[in-house]
């Protein structure tokens, strides 16, 4: 005899099946399949950017200021990409400055050149201003990363099309995922980095590449990129040295980073050239997580604004998300490209607030969360996505329209 537990239980169990099965025929279509990644993107994204207005329209409200969406979008460091990308190096008018309100010939070189490369080829068609062309392409960057992060999440051990799907809306909806709709370089660099890593997970080491070299030229983040994909092609070369594509891989990877770094010197005359101009423009060198770890330390001891403190949990929960990575058997090399991310972020003693944006390229330790996430009932994996979307959402209008360090 059932209980009535079991009656309850059924329906719904049918309910489960039915609309999974409605998913997956709705899925089945190839164009339906291949519209959801840019769908899902920008639906999450266009929630941001709706909470980011609404709290700019109330913060000028409570503060008698003329601020818009724009304004923020365009800020601090999109000030500085906007300037090169419309007069280069040698013309980016006054301000912006450095951190110390300080302005030298040397200081626009802290910037990649990639995103502003890119920015002034768009700007050169007929009627599109700088500023559009700057959103623009970190739009089209953001669909280029979600496809690159669908096929990752089909291409991983244990990996399937809803993880895809999942692992693009769990990327779309990161803390600072507001980051991806600014005048800012990380879409660009994640979408290069994201079709790389596809490139290594399938052995496809010219197209690993090429997209690392060409994150290369657009954040110094891609030193992280450079490890992954020059040790997992120096293992298909001890492996088979006649596989001349992971030769070419290995050897095309680190020539973005490189190249610039390379150019930066011979500007400065000195051979750390571009790390002189970071310190002294902004005070930010590697000390080993000294810094961080007194950050840490004190925000948890004395917490003194939501952001700083949320800043430090986000920082653990990476660190947590690595091992995660290790114990769900992720492939090795997405593993190292996040911690090199990782170090990199916890290893410098830039500008703290900072921290919660730097994470955004370590993507990869979304991808166990996204392969555990498509194995759970529908009901489960909406509301989750739903919580993650909202509170990026919440976040990132914070983090640019209240608290106006956290970029």
């Amino acid at each position: 005899m059932s209980s009535s537990a079991d009656v309850v239980e059924a329906p719904a169990a049918v309910q489960e099946s039915s609309a999974r099965s409605r998913l997956a025929g709705a899925l089945r279509h190839p164009v339906a399949l291949w519209t959801a990644p840019a769908l899902i993107y920008l639906v999450v994204r266009q929630v941001g950017l709706f909470a980011l207005q609404l709290v700019v329209e109330y913060q000028n409200k409570a503060n008698g200021k003329t601020d818009t969406a724009v304004d923020n979008l365009t800020s601090w460091d999109g000030d500085w990409f906007l300037g090169i990308a419309a007069g280069g190096y040698n013309g980016v008018p006054a301000p912006p400055f450095d951190a110390f309100g300080r302005r030298t010939a040397e200081t626009p070189l802290a910037f990649f050149p990639g995103y502003p490369a890119l920015v002034r080829w768009v700007e050169g068609l007929p009627g599109v201003d700088v500023v559009g062309a700057a959103f623009a392409v970190s739009l089209i960057s953001g669909l280029f990363c979600a496809y690159g992060l669908f096929v990752l999440g089909r291409v991983v051990r244990d990996g399937s099309v809803p993880a895809g799907l999942i692992l693009v809306t769990l990327f779309a909806a990161s803390p600072m995922a507001v980051v991806l709709s600014m005048t800012y370089s990380e879409a660009t660099f994640c979408a290069f980095a994201a079709w790389s890593l596809v490139g290594v997970v399938q052995k496809r080491w010219v197209l690993a590449g090429v997209c690392c070299a060409a994150a290369g030229l657009v954040r110094p983040t891609a030193a992280a990129l450079v490890a992954a994909v020059g040790l997992a092609a120096l293992v298909a070369v001890v492996a088979d040295r006649r596989d001349w594509r992971a030769w070419v891989g290995g050897a095309v990877a680190p020539l973005g980073l490189l190249g610039y770094l390379g150019w930066v010197a011979l500007r400065t005359g000195e051979l750390t050239g571009w790390f002189g101009v970071q310190q002294r423009g902004w005070g930010s060198k590697f000390d080993g997580g000294a810094a961080t770890w007194e950050f840490a330390l004190g925000h948890l001891g004395n917490p003194r604004s939501v952001l700083e403190t949320g800043t430090v949990w986000l920082l653990v929960l990476a660190v947590v998300l690595v091992f995660y990575a290790v114990q769900r058997r992720l492939e090795w090399p997405l593993v190292v490209y996040a911690i090199g991310v990782l170090v990199m972020d916890l290893g410098s003693n830039g500008l703290m607030n900072s921290k919660a944006r730097l994470l955004l390229p370590a993507f990869t330790l979304l991808v166990p969360l996204a392969l555990v996430l498509a194995r759970r009932r529908l009901s489960t994996v909406l509301t989750v996505l739903g919580v993650a979307t909202l509170f990026s959402a919440w976040f990132g209008a914070y983090s640019l329209a209240v608290w106006q360090y956290a970029i």
